[in-house]
């Protein structure tokens, strides 16, 4: 791995260093809806030396070039990936919503009144939970079919369609991100105060599961399956520009 890592996308990166999405939370760098960005573009936003991040980078590149157990999602036809997709990210977040959704009502009974900070995180995450239903019922019945429709048979009309959802899937994911963001803002990082609870604990490590999800979740959609499996489609979006 050489300097040229720069000017390569995030999305890129992670698509084929997976390791490289913790690197990427770590320093709060968004891979997943700001994956078209360049490493380069992106290092020019953070207050630490870019030197320090490239180095993780290449270390992980080094620990795991030679190992044969690391997933390659670029080598998953667009089918095996939408299956992949819901079959491990939309059952996981199915999963998860009502037990964070159980944990913040008990967690703002006990302590809003002493931390008045998760109302806004419960009206938060119910926004977020509201959208995601939504979203993947959309993949579901929507774009998956659209994407493996237009693969069989091509045309003008099922681009343009399949353009039209693309924009609105991304969207859509731009908009969780932002809330992800804000929650992160509102808990100070899932910062625990001292008379936090084991449900406290427990709903903030289940807050920060369905982020980390989540941003995987996007990354291999917008950053690997669409411009794989409808690469005009996307060229044309402006949601990829």
């Amino acid at each position: 791995m050489n300097n040229q890592i720069l000017n390569h996308t995030l999305g890129d990166i992670v698509a084929a260093l997976p390791r490289a999405s913790e690197i990427f939370k770590k320093y709060r760098i968004d891979f997943c809806c700001g994956g078209h960005r360049s490493l380069k573009e992106a290092l020019m936003e953070l207050p630490q030396d870019e030197t320090q991040v490239i180095n993780e980078l290449k270390a992980a590149y080094e620990e795991t070039r030679d190992l044969e157990d690391v997933k390659d999602f670029r080598t998953l036809t667009p089918h095996a990936l939408m299956e992949y997709i819901e079959s491990t990210h939309h059952v996981f977040t199915r999963n998860i919503l009502p037990k964070i959704s159980e944990g913040l009502l008990k967690v703002l009974r006990a302590h809003g009144a002493n931390h008045k900070e998760l109302f806004e995180v419960h009206k938060q995450f119910n926004a977020l939970k509201a959208d995601l239903e939504m979203h993947l019922i959309k993949e579901e019945e929507i774009l998956f079919p659209l994407v493996k429709d237009y693969a069989q048979d091509p045309s003008a009309h099922k681009l343009n369609h399949l353009r039209q959802v693309l924009e609105e899937v991304e969207g859509e994911h731009d908009g969780a991100g932002d809330i992800l963001k804000t929650l992160r803002r509102l808990t100070q990082d899932y910062t625990l105060p001292q008379d936090a609870c084991t449900t406290f604990a427990k709903t903030y490590e289940y807050l920060q599961a369905l982020e980390s999800d989540l941003f995987q979740h996007i990354h291999l959609e917008n950053n690997i399956l669409f411009k794989e499996a409808a690469p005009q489609a996307r060229e044309q979006s402006p949601a990829a520009q």
